[in-house]
């Protein structure tokens, strides 16, 4: 299966392994993965900071860089959420309505992916040790994903996973908000370290890197042992 991938900001500019890993996993699936060099941003941040116009012009060019049939995959949940939940309310009334619906349901996050489309859970993994899983707000609410990222997860030899108090809980990035509301995402931080700790695990896993970079911020600060982990890093892990 021939596929696109989608490659966030932050993910090419701070992450760069975990798209090379979910490279990996998507091959070791039977996967041809094709990239855009010329692809940018999916437009979101400028749609959540209120500038739509300038949101517009971005998400004409991810429509552009993303056209054809084939699959487009993506390790966030978040970017992926606001393509299928908010282009078709940026362009309701404009002659890129159906090309917004047709990407909006060729789009879907890595977890999603290998679940639901390719069928594929077992990667021979392994990583010794304990793990918590945190969900996002994109990929529970925007995306549906609860049960995926878990599924994929039970097959990693070694790995012993342990639900966290208030996992649904928002870990208190939200984009600009931590900015704007420092104290406050600085407390929802805290908190979801703190039920991480208290579950003893050693990683928190995650399918969005925007979350667990405001998590790894906050846990580097305390001087805390916990490791996050992208769910994409976890399954190239021991082979």
């Amino acid at each position: 299966m021939n596929i696109q991938l989608f490659i966030p900001c932050f993910v090419d500019q701070l992450y760069p392994d975990t798209a090379f890993n979910m490279i990996r996993v998507l091959e070791k699936a039977g996967c041809i993965v094709q990239y855009n060099k010329e692809q940018t941003c999916c437009g979101q941040p400028a749609f959540n900071a209120g500038f739509r116009e300038d949101a517009k012009e971005v998400c004409i060019k991810f429509l552009r860089d993303f056209n054809g049939t084939d699959y487009i995959v993506s390790p966030s949940a978040s970017c992926t959420g606001f393509v299928k939940n908010y282009y078709k309310e940026l362009f309701i009334d404009s002659s890129y309505n159906k090309e917004v619906k047709i990407v909006g349901k060729r789009i879907y996050e890595f977890s999603d992916f290998l679940v639901n489309v390719l069928h594929h859970e077992e990667f021979n993994a392994s990583l010794p040790g304990k793990a918590t899983y945190h969900d996002s707000c994109a990929a529970l609410r925007e995306c549906k994903i609860k049960t995926e990222p878990r599924k994929l997860l039970s097959r990693v030899k070694g790995l012993e996973l342990i639900e966290m108090e208030d996992v649904e809980t928002c870990c208190g990035f939200g984009g600009s908000f931590a900015v704007k509301f420092e104290s406050i995402s600085l407390a929802m931080a805290d908190q979801k370290v703190n039920h991480a700790l208290n579950t003893g695990a050693e990683y928190i896993i995650s399918t969005d890197l925007s979350c667990l970079m405001h998590l790894d911020g906050y846990i580097r600060f305390k001087g805390l042992s916990l490791k996050t982990l992208h769910i994409a890093d976890v399954l190239s892990s021991g082979w």
